[in-house]
């Protein structure tokens, strides 16, 4: 299933319901449903927060597939130039929870690390870790030709698909 929305934060509702139905169509469990609907909410939070929607009609795409015991999330949006020290950011937390044995190590580390900072730095950096250990997902990205940034979730869940 694809589908695009705007890149306004009242759409992130949206696009948790759109692959909660999706997925609740597929006889999918109910928490595997709410974990996904948390990794779209999460990567479309990312998507708004760091995209380049300078073109008026940009928009965020979603793509869910089904693919065994698999669940395939992917959202694309447009990146600028101004995005660059984002992408190496997003290459180094990627890779920085892929370090670790667990993504719940990763996800407790992380925790530890906002616990230490102040009441007025608003940034956590919590996303992506709750998307690898909450959603059980491997993460993974690529910038195409077109300058569209793909950051893919893959949850392998042994039940409930």
């Amino acid at each position: 299933m694809k589908f695009s929305f705007e890149p306004e934060w009242g759409e992130i509702e949206k696009a948790r319901d759109t692959v909660a139905d999706f997925l609740n169509s597929h006889n999918i469990s109910a928490n595997i449903v709410e974990a996904a609907a948390m990794v779209v909410s999460e990567l479309a939070e990312n998507a708004i927060k760091y995209g380049d929607f300078s073109d008026t009609h940009s928009t965020v795409t979603a793509n869910i597939s089904l693919e065994g015991n698999s669940i395939i999330i992917e959202v694309t949006h447009p990146v600028g130039q101004e995005s660059f020290a984002h992408l190496i950011e997003l290459d180094k937390t990627i890779q920085w929870i892929r370090g670790f044995q667990d993504p719940f190590e990763a996800y407790i580390e992380k925790l530890r690390e906002l616990s230490k900072k102040s009441l007025g730095d608003h940034t956590s950096g919590l996303g992506l870790v709750r998307i690898a250990y909450e959603g059980q997902a491997t993460l993974d990205f690529f910038v195409d030709e077109r300058d569209m940034l793909n950051i893919s979730a893959i949850s392998n869940w042994t039940e409930g698909v």
